[in-house]
């Protein structure tokens, strides 16, 4: 086991943040990693850095630090020995089975001066190499990280690597790695404001402010503050979204220009009363829609000036309930760091499971890999058009809107997204009489006319899906807006299913906090036949080995091997017969109960012998509703991220998205389809 100790070079160097981003980026590599915060200057229960670590990269075993005041008492009295072992004893309580252990350090202290001492005794006790985190604002840190790196040598540990923070635009990396004696750059993190804007709860609590319209006070973010001193034609061009506008009650044009803006869309961060004033009664019932919009409205005693003032001193450290926040700064700080240089040292074998960061990072590299073109019908869609925005922008596909470029360019700027450039908008009213021949073709055996052909044409889904047909795009995502029926309805009609496949099916990819595994069909077939299970068996299983899960297929029934009887747990067996028949190199087993399968224990009580039971990474249940069920209980109960569905067996790829998906969950549905769509290329 590896053990990296992470020291900063100076206060504020944004510790947390990177210790726990680095973490994310070796757990993306599959790698299994221990997390310790070994002493805390806060209570054991209020330490940021071991309550992310459990919520947000789900290490639960992450031991509770020793408080300040108990390690001030044992080095007084000479008991530094006794500590280190007690040290030791808390690192290695949540090592089992751990590739890499980080340990994070502690900031210096003045009225501490036994802490640089101590954390070099630390790292020699748990054998660590040093990481240093270092602030990259100004020169002074570069030099301070250099004289670090000498004094840590003269102690006898070794620096492996030097992680920059919050660096300004202009920061020159070569410069400064002239300046480390040899020690690697293991990473530069740009400063990114956005990743500071709290939360209007957050100022409000800062604040002390009274809450007068709560609106979405706990996910609206403060990017800017506009102080409303002048004119409203001054005040007009800073109402962006992310803007929390600061003014007296008494300056009903500012507010009624926060309104309109507002009402517009305009997703401002909130508004801010000073001297304890309030809303016109008459302007609130003007723009009642407005101030019920989602706005946060607050008010305050203090004057604007001091209110702004003390904003402005509102902390950068990321709030312990903020988890939306911290998972942005860590995916953030993961991103930038040197993959190939921080495991350049780590030489082991890939894992046998992998971790959800682990396939979510393989997404991403895979679909950029790919540079697929995805169609998105809904391309006026606010969530969509994010997704297509971070797609283009991280190379992650060729992403076309579909949709009014005017309606398209007035929701980006109501977001206040600047659509990239290599962002492709299509008029759908400008291209669809071109497939109106191809479509005619392709539905000749039903009659359909070019009448009819142009009037079906005007649903943007079935335009993209004819382009898709074509092979003018190499995928289509639809459903945030759509039904499942909408979408696939099309696909089934004009793409057709892949030869060999008797059926379209779909899969989920459950991101359970220690592997991925893939639940199917939990979305399409209500009560499949013993031989299109088998088909949803061996489809499933090539959808597993295409995003770099082994793929040990289970077919999940209420009983076990011969253990019980009947028409559905027959079913079970005679699919699982057919499937060994066909494709006598897949890993499968059945009828196989849950537990069984998912458990080691069980598994060998249940199924000695089994190559499934206990450990399998791909569950096939028997109908629809037991796969439904399944899948949302797991993901509710269990707090689980899923991925999907996935629609497999069409000759070229289409999936569906949930009507409540989130951002994210688009744009990994696009890389799932960017991925596909290679797959089924070099087939």
């Amino acid at each position: 086991m590896r053990t990296y100790f992470l020291a900063p070079t100076q206060p504020n160097v944004g510790l947390t943040s990177v210790s726990l981003g680095l973490l994310r980026a070796l757990q993306r590599r599959g790698l299994k990693v221990a997390f310790v915060k070994p002493i805390t200057k806060r209570t054991a229960d209020t330490e940021p850095s071991v309550l992310f670590a459990r919520s947000i990269c789900h290490l639960q075993n992450t031991p509770d630090p020793l408080p300040m005041s108990l390690v001030t008492q044992r080095v007084s009295s000479g008991q530094t020995d006794e500590l280190l072992e007690e040290i030791v004893s808390l690192a290695m309580s949540c090592t089992k089975e751990a590739d890499v252990l980080l340990v994070e350090g502690i900031h210096a202290d003045p009225s501490r001066i036994f802490i640089p001492r101590l954390s070099g005794q630390i790292a020699r006790s748990l054998q660590a190499d040093v990481v240093l985190v270092a602030s990259a604002a100004d020169a002074q840190g570069i030099a301070e990280t250099n004289y670090l790196i000498a004094q840590i040598r003269n102690v006898g540990r070794n620096v492996v690597g030097v992680i920059f923070n919050r660096a300004p635009a202009d920061f020159d990396e070569a410069a400064a790695a002239m300046q480390l004696d040899g020690v690697p750059i293991w990473g530069v993190v740009k400063n990114n404001p956005a990743l500071s804007a709290p939360r209007m709860i957050d100022v409000a609590r800062h604040l002390g402010a009274e809450v007068m319209i709560e609106g979405d006070i706990a996910t609206r973010r403060m990017l800017e503050t506009v102080l409303c001193g002048r004119s409203v034609a001054e005040v007009i061009p800073r109402l962006k979204p992310g803007t929390l506008v600061v003014t007296a009650g008494d300056r009903d044009d500012v507010i009624l220009a926060t309104a309109l803006a507002a009402s517009n869309g305009v997703e401002l961060a909130g508004l801010m009363l000073t001297h304890h004033s309030a809303i016109s009664p008459r302007i609130e019932r003007f723009a009642s829609l407005a101030f019920h919009s989602g706005l946060p409205v607050l008010r305050t005693d203090g004057d604007s000036y001091e209110t702004a003032a003390s904003i402005s001193r509102l902390p950068l450290a990321v709030p312990q309930d903020d988890l939306a926040r911290m998972d942005n700064v860590i995916e953030s700080v993961a991103e930038q760091l040197d993959g190939n240089m921080i495991f350049a040292g780590l030489e082991r074998a890939a894992p046998a499971r992998v971790s959800p960061p682990a396939f979510r990072h393989q997404l991403i590299q895979k679909a950029r890999a790919a540079n697929k073109r995805i169609v998105l019908p809904e391309g006026d869609e606010p969530r969509t058009i994010r997704a297509a925005v971070i797609c283009t922008e991280k190379g992650i596909a060729r992403c076309v809107l579909l949709g009014k470029r005017k309606v398209i360019h007035s929701v980006a700027d109501a977001l206040g997204i600047e659509l990239p450039k290599g962002l492709e908008i299509l008029e759908p009213s400008e291209i669809a009489e071109r497939y109106v021949a191809p479509m005619v073709e392709l539905r000749k055996s039903k009659g359909l006319t070019p009448g009819q052909a142009l009037v079906a044409l005007e649903d943007t889904v079935v335009l993209g899906t004819m382009m898709l047909a074509v092979g003018e795009v190499d995928g289509l995502v639809s459903g945030a807006v759509h039904t499942t029926a909408s979408t696939v309805r099309p696909a089934l009609q004009l793409i057709k299913t892949a030869p060999g496949s008797s059926i379209v099916s779909s899969c989920f990819f459950m991101l359970m906090p220690e592997q991925v595994l893939v639940y199917a069909d939990c979305a399409i077939n209500p009560n499949p036949t013993a031989q299109e299970l088998a088909d949803i068996a061996k489809q499933s299983a090539d959808s597993a080995l295409a995003f770099g899960i082994e793929p040990k297929v289970a077919m999940i029934s209420y009983s076990t091997g011969e253990s019980g009887s009947g028409d559905d747990v027959e079913k079970v067996r005679t699919a699982t017969a057919l499937a060994h028949a066909r494709w006598p190199e897949l890993v499968l087993d059945g009828p196989m109960q849950y537990d069984a399968a998912a458990v080691r224990e069980v598994g060998e009580q249940k199924a000695p012998g089994s190559a499934v039971a206990g450990q399998a990474t791909v569950f096939i249940f028997p109908d629809l509703n037991t796969g439904n069920t399944t899948y949302k209980a797991v993901q509710r109960s269990a707090k689980v991220v899923s991925v999907g569905p996935m629609l497999q067996g069409l000759r070229k790829p289409v999936n569906d998205l949930s009507r409540g998906a989130l951002v994210d969950d688009i744009v990994f549905t696009i890389a799932l389809t960017a991925i596909q769509a290679e797959a089924m290329a070099r087939q």
